[in-house]
């Protein structure tokens, strides 16, 4: 079988449907991308938007899994520098020999082991350990390796020197706004459709519905659910919908055992200046009282506290953070960071979404691998794909791995892969502070913006900064922010934005600003009118039902 003319269907645009269509078009082959709702707004926008080699996967014996992250974690360094940075992250040690009898449980997967789910913590001794495979493993990096200091070393993060004795550091990788990184994605997608002739389509907010070997689409959500968008007979399905996998099986009535068993993961963002100046612009991975890993890290302009894992019932859609996961990180900073003193008033706003993870019934939550996996569902009329699992440091080679499977069902074979492919903005990065520093300068001086205007764009697109900045007709700012408002024009005509809530959450990332106010909302919804994109609704209510909405979701306060 080939495809012809016909596109290969891509259900879910989130951090791995946007690399999978990426990933399809660059092997020759068109796709349609779907997704329910927004780009990125499932669980990439809800993660820890860490890089890593998930150093607490050795535990349970899943080596191929950290030599595979660590991989990609190179490769995202030198690939997307826009956008991923290294992180040096400290681990604070209370004993010399603790856990290492629940290590072993949980290494060989004893279920009759008594200390396998100890929750006393990790020793020093432990974790040398563990932080020196984790180096054998990451062969390629050019990051630092891991050393092993006294608890007032300095330079490192504050903690509790009454409770900790040693401090372990070791180097992994941060994505600030892997939503940035999924708009790139889509970008990199597009770029190859044009030089390649193939169709590339993106719909978003939009449901398919499979009749027979037909394809369905309608407009989702409240207001015009059902509305006919389109028809189409793809050459393949892959349903990249993460936590709503086997929804999407249900809706597209196609028989199949459960695939997913997701888990909650909520975080506190909070810009407390004594929480800053604690981690000194380093990041913490401690265990909480219960053994869960806790992790604080410098976010943007705040500080990311994180995370829950919660096992859930029912639909993953609109999950919220609750009180008592509030209150469960706020206690585990103070207990690792007494100093800092954080409460409820403290937090900024909150985030939560459920984890892709298959189903493993009775299984504790923390045990579920990490590593992703695709089922065939031969019971639909075309080749239908599910993935399952998957993180965001290994969706480069979830789409290789899936794009490959999707040739074998269509007698093709691989092309190309991404793994030398950098990313829209990363072209020609500067090679230090001091040169990023002086790029700014020189663009700056170019457009007729600050400095502080061109960082700001740059976080969001890396080297393609001076070209957009310089279509703006005047230096205009959104009020309260260092953010153009011809970089928001830009990604209205250009981002495959619909609403507001798609341009301050996922394409600006305003939900980040300390001081978000009514009017940056108005002038932004004024924008959105201006291209047919609020139908009958006035600016002034946009905003205001964004503001709402914010408020509701994420527990973030507009000025």
């Amino acid at each position: 079988m080939t495809t012809g003319s016909q596109p290969v269907l891509v259900l879910g645009a989130g951090i791995n449907g946007c690399a999978i269509a990426r990933e399809l078009l660059l092997n020759g082959v068109a796709v349609w991308l779907v997704d329910a709702s927004d780009i990125a707004c499932g669980a990439t926008s809800g993660s820890s938007r860490l890089i890593h080699g998930g150093l607490r996967y050795l535990e349970y014996g899943e080596f191929d899994l950290v030599k595979e992250s660590l991989a990609e974690r190179t490769r995202l360094l030198r690939l997307a520098p826009q956008f991923v940075r290294p992180l040096r992250l400290w681990i604070p040690a209370a004993t010399r020999f603790g856990g290492t009898l629940a290590s072993v449980g949980r290494f060989f997967g004893w279920q009759w082991w008594p200390w396998k789910s100890a929750t006393r913590g990790r020793g020093v001794m432990l974790i040398r350990a563990g932080l020196a495979m984790y180096d054998t493993y990451a062969r390629q990096s050019t990051l630092p390796a891991h050393q092993v200091c006294p608890v007032d070393v300095p330079d490192a993060p504050s903690v509790d020197n009454q409770k900790y004795r040693w401090l372990c550091a070791y180097s992994d990788g941060q994505v600030v706004f892997p939503e940035r990184l999924a708009v790139a994605l889509i970008e990199d997608a597009q770029r190859l459709s044009q030089e390649k002739g193939l169709e590339f389509r993106v719909h978003t907010y939009c449901q398919a519905t499979l009749r027979g070997d037909t394809v369905e689409l309608g407009l989702s959500g409240d207001a015009h659910a059902g509305t006919a968008v389109g028809t189409l007979q793809p050459a393949a399905i892959v349903n990249a919908t993460g936590a709503w996998v086997d929804e999407t099986l249900t809706r597209l009535d196609v028989p199949a055992e459960r695939l997913m068993g997701g888990t909650k993961g909520s975080h506190l963002f909070s810009a407390k200046p004594e929480l800053r100046d604690a981690l000194a612009d380093q990041g913490i991975y401690a265990e909480a009282e219960d053994g869960r890993p806790i992790f604080i890290t410098p976010l943007a302009d705040t500080v990311l506290i994180g995370t829950t894992d919660v096992p859930i019932q029912g639909s993953p859609s609109n999950v919220q953070t609750s009180d008592a996961e509030r209150d469960y990180l706020i206690d585990s900073v103070n207990a690792i960071l007494p100093s800092v003193r954080l409460s409820l008033d403290d937090v900024d706003f909150h985030t939560s979404a459920v984890r892709p993870l298959p189903y493993v019934p009775a299984t504790s939550p923390g045990a579920i691998t990490r590593r992703h996996k695709l089922v065939e569902n031969n019971a639909a009329a075309i080749p239908l794909l599910s993935v399952v699992g998957g993180k965001l440091t290994t969706m480069r080679a979830l789409a290789e791995l899936t794009t490959e499977a999707v040739l074998k069902q269509l007698g093709r074979e691989v092309q190309a892969n991404s793994q030398q492919r950098v990313f829209p903005g990363g072209e020609d990065y500067p090679p230090d502070t001091s040169a990023l520093a002086s790029t700014h300068h020189g663009i700056a001086e170019r457009t007729g913006f600050s400095q502080a205007s061109v960082a700001a764009a740059w976080r969001l697109h890396g080297t393609r900064t001076e070209a957009i900045l310089a279509t703006a007709s005047d230096t205009t700012l959104l009020d309260g922010t260092e953010l153009p408002v011809a970089l928001a024009k830009w990604s209205i005509q250009n981002e495959w934005t619909t609403c507001l809530a798609d341009l301050v959450e996922r394409r600006l990332m305003l939900l980040y600003h300390q001081r978000l106010t009514t009017k940056c909302l108005k002038r932004l919804a004024e924008l959105l009118a201006a291209r047919g994109l609020l139908g009958t609704t006035d600016a002034a209510s946009a905003a205001a039902t964004e503001a709402a909405r914010l408020s509701d979701r994420y527990g973030k306060h507009v000025v």
